[in-house]
């Protein structure tokens, strides 16, 4: 199974899920809600303290975590948001930068792109922007971002060394990550780690929770911790865990 073919899985679900109507919040979409492992349970957080109308028109309950929540956002700040979907965590990040400040969304998906262009329009966000590309290779500049978000996406990666390597690369020096993503605990079985709906279900892609702290230290991050920690439930012939973490580190 090539990085390619789970690219192309994970872009056909979410392309699909961008092109409904209305939120998909709930058991009809995103991470963990699919036939398979993951089915039986719901990653998504709900952005209950969230603007009620940014909730309204972005969010599409795809996310695991609130990592606007922990992520430290002054007035005037350039935030980059990886995987930005429709653009809750964008919007939200916009809010506390203000006008001074800019909050930039990438997603490789081209009609996620265009639904988040959709609810700028629709929420007259004139501080963000959209922009189409890969975690692998972001279209931003090295050295021109404060922090970085991400939600639940870069388990979806097939190289995450890489993907940490570029979050290094565009953040300026003393700029911040935090990101909420799906870790395992245990050994992830190779028949799953082949199954490109587990990948796209948030699962296949999941890394030991220690191996995926280590790839940040191993970036060149400081201060890795982690924020916030939530486990799954699963079925007990399930022979691996799955929790939610979000953690925070500085360039």
């Amino acid at each position: 199974m090539s990085d390619s073919e789970i690219k192309s899985a994970v872009k056909e679900k979410y392309g699909e899920i961008a092109r409904k109507s209305g939120s998909c919040c709930g058991p009809s979409c995103g991470c963990g809600t699919d036939d398979g492992i993951a089915g039986t349970i719901t990653m998504n957080d709900l952005y209950a303290d969230a603007d009620a109308e940014v909730r309204k028109n972005a969010d599409l309950g795809l996310g695991c975590g609130t990592p606007t929540a922990f992520a430290d956002l002054e007035e005037g700040m350039t935030v980059l948001d990886l995987g930005s979907g429709a653009g809750i965590d964008v919007f939200l990040a916009a809010k506390k930068v203000g006008k001074t400040g800019r909050a930039i969304g990438v997603d490789m998906t081209e009609d996620m792109i265009r639904r988040a262009d959709e609810n700028k329009t629709k929420l007259k966000a004139v501080n963000t922007e959209f922009r189409l590309g890969e975690i692998e290779n972001l279209p931003v500049a090295s050295g021109s971002v404060d922090r970085i978000l991400s939600n639940c996406v870069i388990n979806l990666v097939p190289d995450k060394r890489l993907a940490f390597a570029e979050m290094y690369r565009v953040l300026k020096p003393g700029g911040k990550f935090t990101v909420s993503d799906i870790v395992s605990v245990g050994a992830i079985p190779e028949d799953v780690r082949k199954d490109l709906t587990e990948w796209a279900g948030c699962v296949a892609g999941a890394l030991d929770r220690d191996e995926y702290l280590g790839i940040a230290v191993k970036a060149g991050f400081r201060d890795v911790k982690v924020v916030s920690d939530k486990s799954y439930t699963l079925d007990a012939s399930v022979p691996f865990g799955l929790h939610s973490i979000t953690v925070s580190g500085t360039r």
